[in-house]
């Protein structure tokens, strides 16, 4: 990846890091399915004007909808309401560590399914270095007493799966302007919740508050419309595998949030795993391997002049 790209990828992960903790606030007074609609319909809402005010258009062909629908469910539907309903049944920070496998998934699923992104030495030394990044950064004692909470946790690995599949598929969307792309796929997403929402859900038997209306909106306008236009920008760039590194970074933007913003102590756990982590995104990317491969050349070549 480009630098620039690194740079929008540390971005998103601090964009999607926050989503956990609005979450956690608005599942205080409403019901997970009613969260999930009220971010995608914002969010399309939003995209909607953005698309219109940059003199875009939307397209009207049947495929282009198809597409929007589909990536729409792998990547808004299904996962969102599986993380909402396993923050439910457990913490927000474990919730954001489980979703941190979907690099795994991406990897796998690209290897399998396209021709351009299959697995090499250095994607599965990072890859792995990475997840063990993560275990090592919520440390041993995050698991305890969780065990009843099963469901909740696979919840987020599913959300992982179908992130990882949405990363795929989500190729087939670059013949649209990012906006665009990202507006079908959040319009999609909405018309799929509505039923969901009204059948299973009781939208109109609470009275949220200004907190929960904070929450909801942010969750909507950043994490959402903003978040997937630089979804679709890096994926457009970088591949599916590159991108879905940024569920590895969401834990360490989260954490180092609550350390600038809230004044949490910065564990050692949390600087090692960190560590691995970087390490891991390192190998992924290859550049620094690549140069050092070709210092190490160079030096090697100067040795044999002399």
């Amino acid at each position: 990846m480009a630098t620039r790209e690194w740079l929008l990828l540390i971005i998103l992960s601090i964009i999607w890091g926050g989503s956990f903790f609005f979450a956690e606030i608005a599942l205080r007074e409403l019901e997970p399915l009613t969260i999930v609609f009220g971010r995608v319909s914002i969010a399309a809402l939003a995209l909607l004007v953005f698309v219109r005010l940059s003199g875009k258009s939307m397209p009207w062909d049947i495929k282009s909808w198809r597409q929007f629908f589909i990536m729409g469910g792998l990547n808004n539907m299904i996962p969102f309401s599986l993380i909402v309903w396993g923050q439910s049944h457990i913490d927000s920070g474990l919730a954001s560590v489980l979703n941190a496998t979907t690099p795994l998934f991406t990897l796998v699923l690209a290897h399998m399914l396209t021709t351009d992104e299959k697995i090499t030495a250095n994607k599965g030394f990072g890859i792995a270095f990475a997840v063990i990044g993560v275990g090592v950064l919520i440390g041993p004692g995050a698991l305890d007493g969780l065990d009843d909470q099963s469901w909740g946790k696979v919840a987020i690995l599913g959300a992982a799966l179908s992130y990882g599949c949405a990363a795929i598929y989500g190729r087939r969307l670059k013949r649209h302007p990012h906006a665009v792309a990202a507006t079908g796929m959040l319009v999609g997403s909405s018309v799929m919740m509505l039923p969901l929402m009204l059948i299973f859900a009781s939208p109109f038997a609470v009275n949220p508050g200004l907190a929960t209306w904070t929450a909801v909106l942010t969750i909507a306008l950043l994490s959402t419309s903003v978040a997937f236009l630089l979804y679709f920008h890096i994926l457009a760039k970088a591949g599916p595998t590159n991108l879905s590194l940024v569920t590895l970074l969401v834990p360490v933007s989260a954490l180092l949030l609550g350390v600038f913003i809230l004044g949490e102590r910065l564990s050692l756990n949390a600087v090692i795993g960190m560590g691995f982590i970087f390490i891991g995104l390192a190998a992924v990317d290859g550049r620094l391997f690549r140069k050092q491969n070709t210092a190490t050349k160079g030096d090697k070549r100067a040795a044999g002049e002399t």
